[in-house]
């Protein structure tokens, strides 16, 4: 099952293991059950401390847990993690015996402070890069909780409960039997929904810190720049975001940032996040801002207003809260959203395998995410608004050459629909001749570009007619002291690279802010 190379890569990451572990294995002699029996004898060889028990009992016919001798296990993987996943394997194997894991004690103490019972089952699809981030999460918490168990589901293998539970977006999690999020979560963001007080307790003491001399809004490509060029000043810098690495988060992919050939998009959060940490900034993550307060006097503090109650202070603020996926705004797509209406083609894209689905949109986005759906869905309908499509030529030309893929041109989208519970279509009206059509089809990708994150800051710094904060070639605001980067800015091109750079002149032109006002210390 695994070759030569991850096999001895496995081997040394097991020598870690600190006590005994057991696999308990359900299978059967399907194609898929003599795979998962293949991984967990690869497994068996590369450590004398990992032992197998068989006919583990299991409903899900082939799966396999994660345990310790004796005990009942509480980590199950539903389907083979391989792929994305086979990270969420390791971990689990090594923490199960006794690796410590690499988050905060204040996380663990939460953890295992957690009342009640807690059954999460995560439904993932193994090309989706955003599920290994919930599936290591809920199997951390299994590990350090008796009373929560974790169990990964590969939504291809069992599509017959992924159909019965209506699932049609990943990672869709489920808690003692209902519905409990859907997208990524990180370990925080699941404790802040099952623990209730977490939320006021953060606000309290987040409320208590000192006056930042930069505070970075925002944790994507631009915030991080921002963080590290302030930190590198030796002034107290602070990052607030509402997810760190933002955007890129969502990103497979990326072939044009420069240096690197080819990386995807966590594991350029994760390099940021690990640079930000090398220096002394106060990263608080999962944190919504609400409000931003200028200063009421030259060289005064400027606040920010969080959306649990706390207000932060700074000499200097950089805002560089990003952009968001631009959606139809037509009857239907809200209600149907993850049932149906998707977002990510990579994720959510094998849960429609022999189906029929439309992409919206015609740029780059949106003929790319066309093509690979065309390789797993029935039939794919793209339509597009304009009467040329935008992408590069060499994307429409390989569009041309797929047999399942319809182009409408001068489409305009007016409703999507559905039954109750899913989507069974979409609306569009025929901007030459005015009629309007109907196609049935169970998805629906979104691919029209992106909006900046800048509901909150109407009224207080200047915004163009597209909602992005209007900034000079330093990227200095209307608002004293405070500076903006990033794609939720009037920088003409949305690039990770250029979000880099226009963080790191929104830093130094704060810096340079700071030494050059009266601003007490």
């Amino acid at each position: 099952m695994l070759d030569a190379a991850i096999k001895g890569q496995l081997k040394a990451y097991l020598e870690r293991l600190q006590r005994p572990i057991e696999l308990v294995a359900t299978l059967d002699d399907s194609a898929k059950g003599q795979e998962m029996r293949a991984l967990i004898n690869d497994i068996l060889e590369c450590s004398d401390k990992v032992s197998l028990r068989e006919n583990g009992g299991a409903t899900r016919i082939p799966s396999f847990a994660v345990g310790l001798p004796g005990e009942t296990p509480r980590i199950h993987f539903a389907g083979l993690p391989m792929g994305h996943e086979f990270t969420s394997l390791v971990l689990a194997l090594l923490q199960t015996g006794g690796h410590p894991p690499k988050v905060e004690q204040a996380v663990i103490d939460q953890i295992k402070a957690l009342p009640g019972n807690f059954k999460f089952e995560t439904y993932i699809s193994l090309s989706c890069h955003n599920c290994p981030d919930v599936v290591q999460a809920l199997n951390l918490m299994a590990v350090l909780n008796p009373n929560v168990t974790s169990t990964m589901i590969d939504g291809a293998m069992f599509q017959d409960e992924v159909n019965a539970r209506q699932i049609m977006a990943v990672p869709t999690t489920y808690l003692n039997d209902a519905e409990f999020g859907a997208g990524r979560m990180l370990i925080e963001e699941i404790l802040a929904k099952v623990d209730t007080g977490a939320a006021g307790r953060a606000a309290e003491v987040l409320g208590q810190k000192e006056a930042f001399d930069v505070l970075v809004v925002g944790g994507g490509p631009a915030g991080a720049a921002a963080a590290i060029y302030a930190a590198r000043k030796g002034i107290r810098t602070g990052v607030v975001a509402e997810r760190f690495g933002g955007q890129v988060m969502d990103t497979l992919g990326i072939e044009n940032f420069i240096s690197v050939p080819y990386t995807e998009g966590p594991k350029l959060v994760a390099s940021l996040e690990q640079h930000v940490k090398e220096y002394d900034v106060d990263v608080m993550n999962l944190q919504r801002a609400g409000k931003l307060i200028p200063a009421s006097e030259n060289g005064g503090l400027i606040a920010v207003e969080l959306e649990n109650g706390a207000k932060l202070q700074a000499k200097s603020v950089i805002l560089s809260t990003g952009a968001r996926w631009r959606e139809m705004n037509v009857p239907g797509e809200k209600e149907y959203k993850a049932k149906g209406v998707c977002f990510c083609p990579h994720c959510d894209g094998p849960l429609f395998k022999g189906k029929r689905v439309a992409v919206i949109g015609g740029g780059n986005s949106g003929v790319e995410a066309a093509i690979d759906l065309a390789g797993i869905v029935a039939h794919v309908t793209l339509l597009e608004f304009a009467d040329t499509l935008r992408a590069d030529a060499v994307l429409q030309s390989k569009l041309n050459s797929l047999p399942n893929v319809t182009v409408i041109k001068s489409a305009q989208t007016t409703e999507v629909t559905g039954d109750g519970q899913k989507v069974n279509g979409i609306t569009y009206k025929d901007r030459v001749s005015g009629e309007e059509k109907h196609i049935e089809l169970e998805g629906i990708f979104v691919q029209i570009g992106l909006l900046p994150n800048t509901d909150w800051l109407k009224g207080t710094v200047n915004l163009s007619k597209f909602g992005e904060i209007e900034i000079d070639a330093k990227g200095q605001t209307s608002v004293p002291g405070v500076f903006a980067a990033g794609d939720c800015t009037t920088v003409p091109y949305k690039q990770i690279i250029i979000a880099m750079g226009s963080g790191a002149t929104a830093s130094l032109s704060a810096f340079d802010h700071l030494i050059r006002s009266s601003v007490p210390a």
